[in-house]
């Protein structure tokens, strides 16, 4: 998302935290639990968009990474949807194989630094 945010030199894109007190108050239409599991957004016509389309669309507001298009092609677009269900299900186990370092809770990550001796 930061490097998303970073592309995004005319500021188009408004990021949301889902922690914040008062996002259910701002968006009671938006399921909380629902948007922790697979991304969720809300076009500037108010339309909702789920999973690996609001990834697509994301990136092509900014004009960078074009070649994820082809995630929406017919039949790849079922598949990449099946992969995407997968891993935003299993995310957090697969980023605790893949980056060992990483601190999950709350639904917020970091990096575990360890002390400099």
């Amino acid at each position: 998302m930061a490097q998303l945010k970073q592309s995004d030199t005319k500021n188009k894109i408004k990021l949301e935290d889902l922690n914040a007190a008062d996002f259910s108050e701002r968006y009671s239409y938006i399921d909380k639990d629902k948007a922790m599991t697979y991304l969720q957004a809300q076009t500037h016509t108010g339309e909702m968009i789920y999973g690996l389309d609001v990834t697509y669309q994301a990136w092509k507001i900014v004009g960078k990474h074009r070649w994820l298009k082809i995630f929406r092609l017919p039949i790849i677009s079922f598949f990449a949807d099946c992969g995407y269900l997968f891993f935003a299900k299993y995310r957090h186990s697969i980023s605790r194989f893949l980056m060992p370092n990483t601190k999950c809770s709350n639904g917020q990550c970091s990096i575990k630094t360890r002390g400099v001796k």
